[in-house]
């Protein structure tokens, strides 16, 4: 891994993490070489982090692995062009994208190419991203240990069974921080309103965020237990719990991520009449 020629094809916030984190576990800078038609951009991330820069085309004829981490708008363009510069040199191919199936990538680049299909999300900015992967029939062993190792990086890597699966995934994980920030949000304005000075409030809600998460993650008791251990009959807890309950709260969430996994396969559909 640590000698494998990496290439990006974008250099937005989520390769610019993944460049960041590749590092930090051992990736040599001059193995990584990114492209972005954003050159100001390119150029302060090559200074940052010493890695190289190039073209898509020089990109195609170097990296052993190429993640394509363009917007979902421009990916057919930029996966066409680039496939023709591959020709039939052998890759593996990661598409961070959102809405862009491996069906798509299949039809872009042929049959016979080795693709992942990967849905990362915005804690991996801080290293510590949930990730889900899906590998296509020739995506070897040796392959997918290599894109574990890229997305790992930046977190937590599980891997699914059907490329529909990311659908859920976006909706779960790729969607889910926006859902705990509008929960932490209306706690620190609540907390505000009743009488807590704003610092306080954010400081509050973003400890108890983090470490109820953590208590999650470490504990051997499933999230039901948890609550209800935390939940004393007669106790402030349960007053708060039935009013969440009273407002159909785990109707909303359902309601919520169904609908994003729907968006996520009309991105795909919208892709295909492009």
């Amino acid at each position: 891994m640590k000698s494998t020629k990496i290439g990006f094809i974008g250099a937005g916030n989520m390769a610019n993490a993944l460049i960041r984190g590749l590092i930090a576990k051992g990736t040599e800078p001059e193995n990584i070489c990114a492209s972005d038609l954003d050159n100001s951009k390119l150029q302060l991330l090559a200074q940052d982090c010493t890695i190289q820069t190039g073209s898509n085309s020089d990109i195609a004829i170097e990296a052993n692995v190429i993640v394509l981490a363009v917007k979902p708008q421009v990916m057919k363009e930029a996966c066409m062009a680039l496939a023709a510069d591959l020709g039939d040199r052998e890759v593996l191919l990661i598409s961070i994208a959102a809405g862009i199936t491996t069906a798509h990538l299949q039809n872009w680049f042929g049959t016979s190419a080795a693709i992942v299909r990967c849905m990362p999300n915005t804690p991996a900015l801080v290293g510590m991203g949930a990730s889900g992967l899906f590998a296509n029939a020739k995506v070897s062993e040796e392959q997918k240990q290599l894109a574990d190792e890229v997305i790992s990086a930046v977190g937590f890597v599980t891997w699914v069974d059907a490329d529909s699966d990311i659908d859920i995934v976006t909706a779960v994980s790729g969607s889910g921080p926006a859902y705990f920030f509008l929960f932490m949000e209306a706690m620190q304005a609540t907390a505000k309103e009743m009488g807590l000075s704003e610092d306080l409030a954010r400081a509050l809600t973003y400890h108890t965020a983090a470490g109820a998460a953590a208590l999650a993650q470490n504990s051997e008791d499933d999230i039901a237990t948890l609550r209800r251990k935390v939940t004393s009959p007669g106790g402030t807890t349960e007053q708060a719990i039935l009013q969440f309950e009273d407002g159909d709260l785990r109707g909303l969430v359902a309601k919520a991520l169904n609908a994003a996994r729907t968006r996520s396969v009309e991105l795909a559909e919208e892709t295909d009449s492009a």
